[in-house]
């Protein structure tokens, strides 16, 4: 009895239904015809869901068999609250998409979390929602074993849901969800959007619609039958599985076509809806075969369980998100695992040149260094400072995006990308983990030495750019500005005495962020065929020509989400400064590049004369800096890249692990290119996959 025992009230569900259900039937003086059945469920609700495996009822069946007057009286009071309770719209709706609108739908499900919404009193729906209205109910209703439930329904007298077809009846509202949920589904998946994502069905019949015939079929003869019910052998039925099947094949097809055409999340929703619906109907079908007798009282209990989990579940937020923004998180990944395999360099040619082209990053990043002190003398506001400082950083992180260059922290949103989609290949193609593993340990350390050069080349050449302009406007004005703002500027470097690693860190979530926008603008225009539009403008064609319209359309392709990515980046990077002193909090962002170039414009500003405590924690807070940096941006990037792929998180273990003892046996590879090319059958044909591609 320990399971049923509650503290405060001294009650166990027997001594409620022995009190509730005796000679004086108490339970009819009730005003609220729900309180008993509610104070059951409540004492057979466990506290602690996850460390009980099984909720056992076997005392409340035995109370039932010994007490033939209680059992009687509880069966009788469970009918009457049943009886004729529509519940139709629990199977089509609940913890179905109910608006292709996703944040409508977020909104919508975070203001049922706190003010659920009550149906009609005369629906099953309010039943459920007052009984079972915590959100793991259906969790420890499902660990009851079985075998009880049979019991308890044997027990309570319940009627079997194939007596009658009459409205309101049982299976009457089993067909009545099937039907409606199948015409939604003919509808959806026939809007111009859905079907331009299955080119491949245009020349065949629509097998929702083929689908839908033949479950009214159905429908016709359980009506008409004495029966009220099919057989596993009915050609009908087989028939409709066949449909069903052939519907399933439409939806994947439009999911895996989404790397050819790309998808709005409108698309995403309509097809993630479209795949609920098919779900629901493939869990509702069977509830139509009967084989022997006692599969009616099986099905019977089968719906219940289904009604209640539908019906806690309908307002779950976590997985609507998860559910909604995988494949679209997918396309992004793929779009930025493809920029990302740019970064990762391979032989000692590639290392250099990521050298090189870095230090035209860090040149480009030392001039802006200089243009943001002059910026700040300007007298503006703070939205007029967050400007200026913006479109200065949004320009800059354009002309190193389109002159070639390499700015080292924007690697790691990308490569991320590129290492989880080498791993998701070696899922496939490799048949040893220790081999996968090691592979991906190899070209993970790849991309870390890619970084690492990156860094240096960024940070060398940063720090005397930013010296000589600095320099250069003293000696042609006579006028040092960074006099009044050395100490600041050296300062906000140390990780001891300001709030660097914050600054970095937020950096590093800007970074993350901006990788998602070019992901999602690639996504976005593939899937409105921005490209092809343009290569086909009618007013551009004769105007510029068709040679230049295609250059323009191929330049469009392949530069236009860098470009809004890294302004994007600017915007974000200007900012949030003004943002914080507007909020009168401390934030700011912190960036390896621009920290060399600031320990540079802190030192002339200073006339050198700084303490070597103050010079140490500035170069030392350097490192600090583009390590947090690259920890938050890589991390946040991986994260969503592992999610994207539905890879377990538990894949992770044996990763570090691997990438650990590949470091034990070759340290130097993290730093500088030593292993022999192709070493890897993992990552050969991972990169030789791309190059086809």
């Amino acid at each position: 009895m320990k399971l049923f025992f509650k503290e405060k009230s001294k009650i166990t569900p027997i001594g409620l239904i022995a009190s509730s259900f005796d000679e004086s039937q108490s339970w009819l003086k009730k005003e609220d015809d729900l309180e008993v059945l509610v104070r059951l469920i409540r004492l057979i609700r466990p506290s602690k869901i996850k460390k009980i495996q099984t909720i056992n009822l076997q005392e409340i069946i035995f109370f039932l068999k010994e007490n033939d007057f209680c059992r009687k009286q509880f069966s009788i009071y469970i009918k009457e609250i049943l009886q004729d309770k529509k519940f139709n719209k629990i199977l089509s709706d609940a913890a179905i998409l109910q608006d292709v609108d996703f944040i409508f739908e977020v909104k919508k499900r975070i203001f049922a979390k706190f003010l659920p919404y009550q149906p009609q009193k005369n629906t099953l729906e309010y039943i459920l929602n007052q009984v079972f209205y915590k959100a793991d109910d259906s969790i420890w209703v499902n660990r009851i074993p079985f075998n009880q439930l049979e019991e308890l329904y044997v027990l309570l007298e319940f009627n079997s849901i194939y007596e009658t077809t009459e409205p309101n009846s049982s299976l009457s509202e089993l067909l009545v969800a099937m039907s409606l949920i199948t015409q939604r589904i003919s509808g959806r998946a026939m809007e111009t959007d859905v079907l331009k994502m299955v080119p491949e069905f245009d020349d065949f019949e629509s097998p929702f619609g083929a689908f839908e015939r033949e479950l009214l079929l159905i429908e016709e003869k359980i009506r008409s039958s004495e029966h009220h019910y099919i057989n596993r052998d009915d050609l009908s039925y087989a028939q409709l599985l066949v449909l069903h099947k052939q519907c399933e094949e439409f939806v994947d097809k439009a999911f895996h076509n989404s790397s050819k055409y790309g998808i709005s999340l409108r698309v995403n929703q309509n097809l993630l809806k479209i795949r609920q619906q098919l779900i629901r109907l493939k869990y509702l079908i069977p509830l139509l075969i009967i084989e022997k007798e006692n599969d009616k009282k099986t099905n019977g209990i089968a719906l219940a369980l289904q009604l209640i989990k539908y019906n806690c579940y309908k307002n779950n937020v976590r997985k609507f998100i998860a559910e909604s923004t995988q494949l679209i998180s997918y396309e992004i990944t793929q779009h930025t695992a493809k920029t990302g395999e740019h970064y990762i360099t391979e032989t000692r040619s590639e290392y250099f040149k990521m050298f090189r082209t870095a230090l035209g990053g860090g040149l480009i990043v030392g001039i802006l260094c200089v243009i943001k002190v002059l910026l700040s003398k300007v007298e503006a506001s703070y939205f007029g400072h967050a400007f200026f400082y913006s479109m200065n950083y949004a320009f800059g992180f354009i002309a190193i995006y389109l002159f070639g260059f390499t700015l080292a922290t924007k690697q790691p949103a990308m490569t991320a990308s590129a290492l989880i989609k080498a791993l998701e290949e070696g899922l496939i193609k490799q048949g040893k983990d220790s081999e996968k593993y090691e592979a991906f340990a190899i070209l993970f350390a790849r991309v870390f030495r890619s970084q690492f050069i990156a860094f240096v080349g960024n940070v060398i050449m940063a720090f005397p750019i930013s010296l000589l302009g600095i320099w250069l406007i003293d000696y042609t004005l006579d006028y040092n500005i960074a006099a009044t703002k050395w100490e600041s500027l050296l300062t906000d470097l140390s990780p001891i005495h300001s709030l660097a690693i914050l600054h970095s860190a937020i950096a590093g979530v800007f970074l993350f962020l901006s990788g998602i926008i070019s992901g999602s603008i690639a996504n976005r225009d593939k899937h409105n065929q921005v490209y092809f539009r343009i290569a086909e403008h009618p007013g551009l064609k004769r105007s510029l020509g068709k040679v230049r319209t295609l250059k323009l359309a191929k330049l469009y392709e392949k530069r236009w989400a860098g470009v809004i990515s890294n302004f994007w980046f600017g915007i974000f990077m200007g900012s949030i400064g003004s943002i914080g002193l507007f909020l009168g909090l401390n934030l700011d962002i912190r960036h390896i590049t621009f920290a060399s170039g600031n320990l540079a414009l802190g030192l002339y500003g200073a006339n050198y004369a700084v303490s070597n405590s103050m010079l140490f924690w500035g170069i030392f807070g350097i490192g600090i800096i583009g390590l947090v940096n690259f920890m938050v941006s890589f991390s946040l990037s991986l994260g969503l890249a592992f999610r994207s792929r539905a890879i377990s998180l538990f894949e992770v273990k044996f990763v570090v692990a691997s990438i650990w003892n590949h470091f034990k046996a070759r340290p130097v590879s993290f730093f500088f290119p030593t292993e022999k090319k192709n070493k890897s059958v993992i990552v050969e044909n991972y990169l030789s996959s791309e190059v086809k591609e």
